[in-house]
């Protein structure tokens, strides 16, 4: 258990190291607007799924994904730089559809309350 909650703190650090770095140091214009939702890391913390939305298109996630993957090596040089692990983890990018769904249910209830007089 105690692996776990080195593993939750650890991905809460990654977290923001790669939120920082997609906002001030990667400079493809691909993951403009990437927005990191989370990171979930083994156990052992050599294994890091990011989770990461974008608001758009299907072309525009491809797209955020492709240079997420491209950027992936300079992440992970950056943040062996920046932490002090043993081990800098294996980083894989994740699509996470839950804030498009919101902002879709969003603008469903908004169209209700219009249909119904309530604006």
């Amino acid at each position: 258990m105690l692996a776990g909650k080195r593993a939750v703190r650890v991905g809460d650090h990654l977290l923001k190291e790669i939120a920082l770095l997609l906002l001030n140091k990667v400079r493809d214009p691909r993951v403009q607007g990437v927005t990191v939702t989370g990171v979930r890391l083994s156990d052992d913390l050599k294994m890091a799924k990011v989770f990461y939305s974008v608001m758009g298109e299907k072309s525009q996630i491809n797209g955020a994904q492709v240079g997420l993957d491209s950027a992936k090596g300079f992440i992970k040089r950056e943040i062996g730089r920046r932490l002090v692990l043993r081990y800098v983890p294996e980083i894989m990018f994740v699509h996470d559809p839950t804030l498009e769904s919101g902002s879709h249910m969003d603008r469903v209830f908004e169209e209700i309350r219009k249909a119904e007089g309530r604006d």
